[in-house]
């Protein structure tokens, strides 16, 4: 009776065995995954001290206007760029634009155009609003979008300018147009996103329409339309930043409470 409860137990061990072993491995791959390969980074190991000394997010923070090299785009706001286009958040999300910190607060951080083309804030966009560009600099005759967002304080209050009103559809804008404030606002007063500008170029479907931005496959890399490094995969730590040329007197960049 012995005999058999030993090899009863042992039986159990290597089921268990066969079991957990493969299972701590996988939740060992996905914390890694998460924790080092999505949110943790160079970039996010700088952000306390980004926020809590001035001199370092000096060092790190670009201006609106400043254009990189020959790029065509030009930055649309002052800030710090911490989170990159191909970058993940959390599991199974990749980030289909780059993300901008201006360690402000909301209402304060004014935000331009970063290139010109054709502005169209639907209805029911409160912190929204995307730019029609109808010739791609990078690829003659191909359409693009370029996609601003969380332009409104947690509570849905927007902070976009009182010359695009919802519903404003295709009106004329040139690089530097004040678009609106930095905000914060994610669509759940209870889940604000953190004080930031999201960016991305936008894919066109090929009948004049915009794709849906949430998707990464319905963005372009907007690495050569800064001059940046802002794909993650390429650039995993750093924070990108250039010594490109200030053009903010061509902009003639006027701020809304001026």
């Amino acid at each position: 009776m012995k005999s058999i409860r030993l090899r009863k137990a042992s039986a159990r061990g290597r089921l268990l065995l066969l079991i957990g072993v493969p299972l701590f491995l996988v939740l060992a791959a996905l914390t890694y995954f998460y924790f080092v390969g999505g949110r943790s980074s160079g970039r996010w190991a700088l952000y306390q001290a980004i926020h809590t000394d001035p001199a370092t997010f000096a060092r790190y923070s670009l201006k609106p206007g400043q254009r990189c090299g020959d790029a065509p785009f030009a930055f649309p706001t002052s800030g710090v760029i911490l989170g990159l286009w191909d970058q993940s958040y959390r599991w199974g999300h990749r980030h289909a634009g780059i993300d901008i910190f201006s360690g402000t607060e909301p209402g304060i951080t004014p935000v331009y155009a970063a290139y010109p083309g054709f502005l169209t804030r639907l209805s029911d966009w409160r912190s929204t609003v995307i730019i029609r560009i109808p010739s791609d600099p990078l690829n003659p005759g191909r359409q693009i979008w370029t996609y601003y967002t969380h332009l409104a304080n947690v509570e849905g209050a927007s902070f976009i300018s009182d010359e695009f009103p919802a519903g404003t559809h295709q009106v004329p804008v040139e690089a530097g147009t004040f678009l609106g404030y930095m905000g914060n606002f994610s669509g759940d007063p209870g889940n604000p996103t953190g004080l930031h500008l999201h960016v991305s170029v936008v894919r066109d479907d090929g009948d004049g329409n915009f794709l849906n931005e949430l998707e990464i496959q319905n963005t372009y890399d907007p690495s050569p339309y800064f001059g940046l490094a802002l794909d993650h995969q390429n650039n995993p730590d750093e924070i990108p930043i250039c010594e490109g040329e200030f053009t903010i007197e061509d902009w003639e960049l006027v701020d809304a409470n001026d």
